[in-house]
């Protein structure tokens, strides 16, 4: 499962490719006012976020925070990598561990293989969409979708 940190950093990606325009940046407040959420909370993710070079951001009366690259170049992957790593793509469903640090001479959890093709589509649905992507499809579904 993905944590709430990495939840509201893809909530707030989306918002900004679907709000943002080229060479403006978006305040935290209206952010944080526009999804619910906690403004120092919220600051803390994106602060991370342009640590990781998705985000940029600028003080001042006029800063706030931009995307760092292009809609299209952003994918979910990249955000979910950044925020939790790998360990929603690695680890096993119901063991503790990654399933590629398990022991060899031990067998392996109940649903490993079934689960293991799953893990995989999961894996390219991340890598393959990307914020512009999810941007337009929520313009389809705003009046039942909320960021």
């Amino acid at each position: 499962m993905l944590s709430n940190t990495c939840k509201y950093a893809l909530r707030a990606l989306i918002y900004m490719a679907k709000y943002s325009e080229k060479n403006t940046r978006i305040g935290i407040r209206k952010i944080s006012e526009d999804l619910h959420l906690s403004s120092p909370f919220l600051g803390k993710i994106l602060q991370n976020l342009v640590k990781q070079k998705l985000l940029v951001s600028t003080k001042g009366p006029n800063g706030g925070f931009s995307l760092a690259r292009e809609p299209e170049e952003i994918s979910l992957w990249d955000i979910v990598i950044n925020v939790d790593g790998e360990e929603f793509f690695t680890n096993c469903l119901i063991g503790l561990r990654p399933c590629k640090s398990h022991d060899t001479t031990t067998p392996f959890c109940p649903v490993h293989f079934k689960y293991e093709e799953l893990r995989k589509d999961i894996a390219r649905f991340y890598k393959e969409t990307s914020l512009k992507t999810i941007s337009e499809d929520i313009e389809k579904f705003e009046d039942l979708v909320r960021l």
